[in-house]
């Protein structure tokens, strides 16, 4: 019996389900130890008992302890809420900046791309991540996270892997730990989403499916295994000395420059559109066909890091919200005041793309160091964002004549490398003690800790060099032996019809021939 191309991944999945639970070890109808109903989630035992008529002691700190784990759990869903609301905002600015030809299959990518990030991060990606992180004290716990595979080298220890909670079974049956899976889910499937600009108009629906998955359950998770599941980067600071680990607040990083190098990798391999560079290697310009479009999704985006950047706390009782969330807001603002002013100075016009792409670099640029950092270098952070995110495009479209639509690889891999640069100098020692295990406040090389910028740099390398070796191998070899790009003929036309058996507007045949090259149309 021949079997098909997009069976095979799922016989494949099927298989490795199947595996992963007999190496748990655990039925998935096991007595369940933790608390699934949360009754028993911030309560303590053997208090004292108070006079008779009045409540015991155990009962007012149960109250106390149980109305605060409730109020973390409220914060943390709909932190969760808003960035999931963001991949609204992604479908909107990926659409809007690609051609009308080509609106369904853009769409699609970004709609379905949260539907195969949710069960790879069930089946392995969040057991992989969070499986040895151990217990999440703001969400009550989280008991059953206690497996992480790791090594010893130097007689220190270094984990690479979490090892228990595959498909959310009964041992991790717990209130804050699911509250944790939907809340990390969401955070995966903005990386998950972000090649999906980079390799638009040109990628073929099948392969883009295995690599949902793949990205969900094996890249991302590791990686953030590594700098939040209690990895070998976090531990940088208690083995070596550098600093508090490499730190990350809320993911430029693990989230962003995952998803950038990721981006760069298959836009490499997939190659440019037809028609965007001559023979002679001159870089022609492909406009995207809704520009109100692009920028009401920029909003979106911006509405939804508030739960992204601040929602990071795990905790609606730490004060701290405050500043992240006002960090987070200025660094959006100056990063797309820097932007606009560069490109009217340098092009005489200001861009409205380029306003949009300047909101969003600063938005990922503090996304690591926005509970780090005062207000003044927040700006700073966002202006230098906007400034680099024109800068990187340009350089990434001439130079490199690497092909990508969204400029996706300059806001989300260039600048979630600055920001994670940023947090390293200015750092300011007001926020984290005892985070990772190292006591005092995070600080960076201008308020006295080089160490913690050598574990940011430290970090980023191992995201650029793991992510791109690992990104590019799986893009060649699915090039090679299933084909990655979609045929000539269906790319000129249009990917609407060809993959999606739909067009995306009806009149999408006079779009097309509007935004169509002069290349495509002497193919």
């Amino acid at each position: 019996m021949k079997i098909s191309i997009l069976t095979k991944p799922f016989f494949a999945v099927m298989i490795l389900m199947v595996g992963l639970l007999i190496f748990e070890g655990q039925s998935l109808y096991a007595q369940s130890t933790p608390d699934p109903t949360g009754a028993k989630t911030g309560t303590i035992k053997d208090v004292p008992a108070a006079k008779a008529g009045e409540p015991t002691l155990t009962e007012v700190a149960d109250a106390v302890g149980h109305s605060k784990i409730a109020a973390n759990i409220m914060w943390t869903l709909i932190a969760a809420f808003l960035v999931m609301f963001m991949q609204a905002g992604f479908a909107m600015v990926e659409t809007g900046f690609t051609r009308a030809k080509n609106v369904a299959h853009t769409m699609g990518m970004n709609f379905l791309v949260y539907a195969l990030g949710i069960i790879g991060f069930w089946i392995c990606g969040f057991a992989f991540m969070f499986g040895g992180s151990g217990g999440v004290a703001s969400l009550g716990g989280t008991p059953g996270l206690t497996n992480e595979f790791t090594i010893n080298l130097f007689g220190k220890t270094f984990g690479l892997l979490g090892a228990s909670g595959f498909f959310l079974n009964n041992q991790v049956y717990d209130v804050g730990i699911f509250t944790l899976f939907l809340f990390q889910m969401v955070f995966m499937d903005t990386t998950a989403t972000i090649p999906t600009g980079a390799m638009a108009e040109r990628w073929k629906f099948s392969s883009f499916i295995v690599y949902g998955f793949f990205i969900s359950m094996f890249v991302y998770p590791i990686f953030g295994n590594w700098v939040w599941g209690g990895g070998w980067l976090a531990t940088l600071g208690t083995n070596f000395g550098f600093g508090h680990g490499h730190v990350d607040f809320a993911g430029s990083s693990v989230v962003h420059m995952v998803g950038g190098v990721a981006a760069l990798a298959g836009a490499i391999v997939l190659g440019p559109r037809i028609g965007k560079y001559d023979k002679d290697g001159t870089s022609n310009a492909i406009p995207g066909h809704n520009l109100p479009m692009a920028v009401i999704g920029t909003f979106i985006l911006a509405f939804g890091w508030f739960g992204f950047n601040a929602g990071s706390s795990l905790s609606g009782n730490d004060f701290r919200i405050g500043i992240v969330a006002t960090n987070t807001m200025l660094a959006s603002a100056a990063g797309a005041l820097a932007a606009t002013f560069y490109m009217w100075i340098r092009y005489k016009k200001p861009d409205p793309s380029m306003m949009a792409n300047g909101m969003l670099a600063g938005l990922v640029a503090i996304t690591a160091p926005c509970a780090f950092v005062n207000s003044f270098a927040a700006v700073l952070i966002g202006t230098v964002s906007g400034i680099l995110v024109v800068l990187a495009v340009f350089f990434i479209d001439q130079k490199l004549k690497i092909d990508d639509p969204v400029g996706a690889i300059a806001v989300h891999g260039v600048n979630g490398l600055w920001g994670i640069i940023a947090l390293g100098l200015f750092a300011d020692g007001s926020y984290g003690d005892g985070l990772n295990g190292v006591a005092g406040g995070v600080r960076g090389l201008f308020y006295g800790d080089p160490s913690q910028l050598l574990a940011q740099l430290i970090g980023s390398a191992t995201c650029i060099v793991f992510v791109f070796a690992t990104m590019y191998s799986f893009f060649k070899i699915q090039k090679i032996f299933f084909g990655i790009r979609v045929a000539a003929a269906d790319e000129i036309e249009g990917l609407d019809m060809p993959e999606m058996g739909m067009k995306g507007y009806d009149d999408s045949t006079a779009h097309s021939q509007e935004y169509m090259t002069a290349a495509e149309k002497a193919f």
